[in-house]
């Protein structure tokens, strides 16, 4: 997209062009030095707990004799299994041998049940982080969505909708016919395997360690899609749709945290990682609801930015000590928001100009 309005032309030169703040990236190296470390006594009983919830409610939607219970169970399952599902972001941070067996296990509990195999995220996720690519048109996670049109927004929200169907399409079907059809085999693989929000992305061919995990999780997705689809002459419509439902609602809620995880006011410029941080964003306590829309971590994205290798349960204590430290007037103080609403508002009216 070309911004053609030369207000925000200039707005988005301005914002691309903010220079690093020495004293804030200083403080944040200094301070969160010993807390880079994962600890797998937190990450495996979060996850597998979030796991075992989310299936089980999952089933007792599927079961449940009566509507409210149905429900009550539904929405159990859409939060336990999007906390469960949001580790995908922690499995491209993680450096290799930190959390023994964790990528495995992640795959074979959430991500082939829900067609999302971590090949999908990873090395599509640490381009965002490049500092030559954030923002630009060769970042797969980034859109100007706050400079285009009022009707993207509901747009962006719709497709995430309808993505347990996108899936169910993806594994089940386009990858048996790219292995018979080996032209379709490239399109499948440029286009349609990777967690990203940028149409014009095209992803490489994986080397060596990716290919072989890429492999056995495209596999394995394609076994459960099948699965999925096979399992209405098994046992009716309902499991299916009860799962689609509970994919999809948490499919939404993910988006919308998306929607909200960047101010999206970079037209394409290389940004500084000040930049970066101010075009990002932190929902910090006392906001209550954060840790259900943005959980794993997430609700400090913003912080992430400038911390990527810190892991999501030391965040917060990063958070404090920052704040605790850094000046009133210091660039990271910009980076935190009160909650989703005002930020989805903000956007909305920023699209609404371009109408």
């Amino acid at each position: 997209m070309t911004v053609h309005d030369p207000v925000l032309a200039a707005a988005s030169r301005t914002h691309s062009a903010i220079p690093d703040d020495a004293a804030m990236l200083r403080a944040a190296a200094d301070l969160t030095r010993e807390l880079s470390v994962a600890k797998p006594g937190i990450y495996w009983p979060d996850m597998l707990a979030s796991a075992l919830l989310g299936w089980s409610a999952l089933a007792g939607a599927i079961l449940a004799g009566s509507t409210p219970l149905a429900v009550l169970c539904g929405l159990v399952a859409v939060l336990a299994l999007y906390r469960a599902a949001s580790f995908i972001h922690e499995l491209t941070h993680i450096r290799k041998g930190a959390l023994p067996g964790f990528r495995l296990g992640w795959n074979l509990l959430v991500g082939i049940p829900l067609m999302i195999p971590s090949f999908m995220y990873e090395e599509v996720h640490t381009q965002h982080h490049a500092r030559t690519r954030y923002g630009t048109a060769n970042d797969p996670e980034y859109l100007p969505l706050a400079l285009m049109k009022p009707w993207s927004l509901p747009l962006f929200i719709l497709v995430a909708a309808l993505a347990p169907v996108g899936l169910i399409l993806r594994f089940g079907l386009l990858t048996p016919l790219s292995i018979l059809v080996p032209p379709l085999r490239r399109i499948v693989r440029e286009q349609y395997s990777a967690l990203s929000i940028n149409p014009a992305y095209r992803r490489r061919a994986p080397e060596g360690e990716l290919a072989r995990r890429w492999a056995w999780q495209e596999a394995g997705a394609c076994a459960a899609a099948l699965a999925l689809v096979a399992s209405v002459f098994v046992f009716g419509w309902k499991p299916l749709l009860v799962y689609m439902a509970v994919h999809s609602a948490m499919t939404v809620i993910n988006q919308l945290r998306t929607l909200v995880a960047h101010l999206w006011e970079n037209e394409g410029e290389a940004m500084t990682v000040t930049a970066q941080y101010l075009d990002s964003v932190n929902v910090p306590p006392p906001a209550l609801l954060a840790p259900l829309w943005a959980p794993v971590g997430l609700r400090y994205h913003a912080l992430h930015h400038l911390l990527p290798s810190v892991p999501y349960h030391a965040l917060g204590e990063a958070h404090r000590r920052l704040m605790a430290t850094l000046d009133l007037d210091s660039p990271y103080r910009k980076g935190n928001y009160a909650g989703m609403l005002p930020l989805i508002g903000k956007i909305a009216r920023s699209t609404m100009g371009r109408a």
